[in-house]
């Protein structure tokens, strides 16, 4: 008989073990194996059975095991040691206290999902676990960050196969009370009213949702839970699943991410205690609505107009995109987004237009009719990034629309590398290889213990890894066989799958058609030969999903399991379905090569690839995201990439062949040459130490509080102590824009040149421009020069301020300075006029430029727009 509630009750731990509620509530465990020892000390194979889950470990363990430990000495010492180490953890003063001397009181940081244990299936794919690794990195170098997110009753969908091979998507529900999370209550008694946060919406209906804390080291995550009892049945299910539903379902769950995020974390600071934050970070677009609700407050609390309440929201939030292409970003019809902020459901705070605005694609090529949330997240943020230097290239291209005035390279988009928490991913076999103390924030020589060990002991650890993550794929496909309709009888065979001593390769991610999960069959009996070898065979793990509404994504998934049936090759190639933190961790460790084959540009960064390497794994891979910025022939192999050919298909069998012939020629043979091949372990040396430190998620941290957080949090406090620096901002910007039409350059003249321009001449350079109703101190002339192609166009232009030398009636000015002839060949010069304030972080913050005349004006015949020489 099915029953009509499900619950979970947790264990009443006697009073000697309450230290495993402490330990079990903090998800530091994730990523620290000692206290994951103690856990398994509690029932060694009750650990194993429950997947290392300890709150399904306290939950099903005998009452009669739990009073012989209460008794145990040797164990309630060692419970005590590992409270204290935790205690220490969370209280003792790291990298931020120290060497950044603490300038940030609080970040708040959102995102739709976070990956930071299976035990917690709130992630999909590489976003989230970018942002489970954030958190965890600040943890441990003590950033005061808080993580915002939403809690999703059935998380994202696991994934079976059928007897074709067709992916399948379950829901399994996540029973709250069976995680390591609490409930943030109205007060310190275990009976206080849950904190709750409301939103209205369109038809006077209302969504409410409580808030659930899960502590990530130092790093509390607050995430919004709509299943409660004070919603109607639609409103419940907000929260149901991640990245489900309708467009309109989707919007609602960026309206709680983003407006119920703030609102939540303004409870918890003023029920905690915390800090409240002075910067607030949105990882992609999904909770840009933050910076609405962030101007809502001021209208409301402080009285400010919009205006002046934008530049405050403004100079506090830094937006981080992660896509590489339009599509990947998330538009809603401009009237859904009327009726959710109309006066009647969001207040009168904030004028609908302005919202409309903030998200509209106003450029060449957009489309009035959506409003897009990027878009939005760039307006709102003053600070904005990409995730690595390729990706920032190529997301100045992609939205330089919003600033038409200037060229890609001047979008003031840049870019901070992700990085991954080598904890999470590093076993520690390999730890114990290099000595790595990976949670600090020093990067040097953390791997250079590495030194200290033989090639043979390298040598046999790999092989014990791949010998562990052989058993654990073999578990994976026998359950996945008998899943798609086979009978144990006819699976014998899957005890002999993969073989520990044979080079292994990974290739495991999301299923999008851009990353090409089936390049590799481009040439099956090419592959089956390099699988066969008699020498040097080659065996391939393969994982990943396809997003339930992508056909085509679950296309190229059939097309690999087909091919993975095949007898022939069924010991040397496997698919293994559900790819998730579990699976992801024996792998990484366990293969010798990364495979990445994604189409240039469109891998934003592709962080797999660098846990792999930490691992001692070399990376084979296009040049594209991380990989292109910093490959090195030491680290492994750059895969040629054909980017430029129109025709996908010949782009795809010569980049497939290329592969091939990599594997066949370099790959294969260096892997096998000898019992221990030296040159093998030696570029696994070269990548663990020489790579390691510069995948690191707290290398990335530190990048974003000292290049991002530092100075948003300065932009904060200069426009938010009284409000008149951004009242005043807000005036000086409106005046900029009313009088810009007016702003030219009339004239730009060198002086010094001579018949033929020679290396090393510095010539002088004259400009003479007109203001209209600006004065000099609004603006700033800018020189801009460089090696020039056969466009006249200037490639990494160098920049600099001319000075003011002299003023005309009129509001005309003379401005000078020097350009230094330091390169040969063809050289450009321009000079343009920009907007200058000190609370701008970049001249092209307001889209505004001015250059010369056109030469092709006969009002100025004599007065060239610049020079090439």
């Amino acid at each position: 008989m099915r029953a009509i509630r499900r619950f979970s009750v947790r264990p009443v731990l006697p009073e000697q073990l309450t230290g495993l509620g402490t330990l079990v509530n903090n998800l530091r465990w994730a990523w620290h194996p000692e206290t994951q020892d103690v856990f398994e000390a509690v029932d060694p194979q009750l650990w194993r059975s429950t997947g290392g889950d300890p709150v399904k470990l306290l939950g099903e363990v005998p009452a009669a095991r739990l009073d012989e430990l209460a008794n145990d000495q040797a164990f309630l010492r060692r419970l005590e040691l590992a409270v204290a180490d935790l205690n220490g953890y969370v209280t003792d003063d790291r990298w931020f206290q120290t060497d950044a001397g603490s300038p940030i009181s609080s970040v708040a940081y959102f995102s739709p999902e976070f990956g930071i244990t299976h035990v917690l299936p709130q992630y999909s794919g590489g976003l989230g676990i970018l942002a489970g690794d954030h958190l965890k990195a600040a943890s441990d170098l003590a950033v005061p960050l808080i993580g915002v997110g939403l809690l999703y009753r059935h998380g994202y969908f696991a994934q079976s196969l059928n007897s074709e091979g067709w992916q399948q998507e379950r829901y399994p529900l996540v029973d709250p009370d069976g995680l390591p999370i609490s409930l943030l209550r109205d007060g310190p008694e275990s009976n206080a009213a849950p904190a709750t946060v409301t939103l209205t919406l369109p038809g006077n209906r209302q969504l409410h949702a409580q808030i659930w804390v899960a502590q990530v080291g130092r790093v509390p995550l607050l995430m919004l839970d709509s299943d409660i009892e004070a919603n109607e049945q639609p409103e419940r299910e907000v929260t149901d699943r991640l990245y489900g539903g309708t467009t309109e379902h989707r919007l609602l769950q960026e309206l709680l991410l983003g407006v119920g995020g703030v609102r939540a974390v303004r409870e918890y600071c003023r029920i905690t205690g915390h800090p409240a934050p002075e910067v607030f970070h949105t990882n992609e677009g999904h909770a840009g609505f933050l910076g609405i609700e962030r101007i809502r407050e001021l209208a409301a609390d402080q009285g400010l107009d919009f205006d002046t309440a934008l530049e405050v929201a403004r100079g506090g939030t830094v937006f981080t995109t992660h896509t590489p292409v339009p599509a990947g970003i998330d538009r809603f019809p401009v009237e859904l987004i009327q009726q959710h902020f109309s006066p009647d459901a969001y207040g009168e705070g904030v004028p609908v237009d302005r919202i409309l605005e903030l998200g509209a694609e106003d450029f060449e090529g957009g489309d009035p009719g959506v409003f897009n949330m990027a878009i939005m997240g760039l307006r709102l943020a003053q600070r904005a990034n990409g995730v690595s230097k390729l990706h920032g290239v190529v997301s100045r291209g992609m939205f330089s629309g919003l600033w038409p005035s200037f060229d890609a390279t001047d979008v003031p988009i840049t870019s901070i590398t992700n990085g991954v928490h080598a904890p999470t991913w590093v076993p520690r076999e390999i730890h114990n290889l290099t000595y790595a103390a990976t949670d600090t924030a020093d990067a040097d020589g953390i791997f250079a213990g590495l030194d200290k060990t033989t090639d043979a002991q390298i040598w046999e650890t790999k092989r014990i890894l791949r010998q562990r993550f052989i058993d654990d794929t073999r578990a994976r496909v026998r359950q996945s066989w008998l899943n798609r309709g086979a009978s144990e009888a006819e699976l014998g065979w899957v005890d002999s799958i993969l073989d520990p001593d044979v080079l292994t390769m990974g290739f495991a991610r999301r299923v999008p058609s851009y990353k090409r999960l089936t390049l590799m069959l481009r040439d099956p009996e090419r592959l089956k030969s390099l699988l066969l070898h008699p020498q040097r065979p080659v065996q391939i793990v393969i994982a990943g999903k396809a997003h339930p509404h992508d056909e085509g994504g679950k296309k190229l998934i059939q097309e690999m399991v087909r091919f993975a049936d095949d007898p022939e090759v069924r010991h040397r190639i496997v698919f293994v379905p559900d790819y998730d933190i579990a699976l992801a961790q024996p792998m990484y460790p366990g293969c010798d090569v990364w495979l990445n084959n994604p189409l240039r540009p469109y891998e934003a960064c592709g962080t797999s690839g660098m846990k792999a390497a930490l691992n001692g794994a070399l990376n084979l891979s296009i040049r594209d995201g991380w990989w292109d910025e910093w490959y090195d022939d030491e680290f492994g192999w750059a895969i040629p990439s054909a980017e430029g050919i129109e025709d996908t298909d010949r782009r795809d069998d010569l980049e497939a062949h290329a592969l091939y012939d990599l594997i066949e020629k370099q790959v294969a043979p260096r892997f096998y040459d000898g019992d221990v091949p030296g040159r093998w372990i030696e570029m696994l040396r070269h990548t663990i130490k020489e790579l390691g430190p510069k995948v690191l998620a707290t290398r990335m941290v530190r990048d974003y509080v000292e290049r991002l957080y530092v100075p948003s949090a300065l932009s904060s406090r200069s426009l938010n102590s009284t409000y008149d620096g951004a009242r005043d901002l807000a005036a000086w910007k409106k005046r900029v824009r009313a009088a810009w039409p007016q702003i030219r350059v009339d004239h730009v003249e060198l002086q010094g040149l001579g018949d033929v321009p020679q290396l090393g001449t510095n010539v002088g350079i004259r400009a003479f421009a007109a203001l209209g109703d600006l004065k000099p101190q609004d603006i700033d002339v800018e020189v801009l020069h460089g090696r020039v192609d056969s466009n006249d166009e200037i490639k990494d232009p160098v920049r600099a301020s001319l000075s003011l030398a002299e003023t005309y009636d009129g509001n005309r000015h003379r401005y000078e300075g020097e350009l230094k002839l330091d390169r040969t060949g063809p050289f450009g010069y321009t000079v343009r006029v920009v907007p200058k304030h000190p609370g701008l972080a970049s001249p092209a913050e307001l889209g505004l430029a001015a250059g010369p005349s056109d030469p092709e004006d006969p009002s100025t015949p004599d007065l060239p727009a610049g020079s090439e020489f």
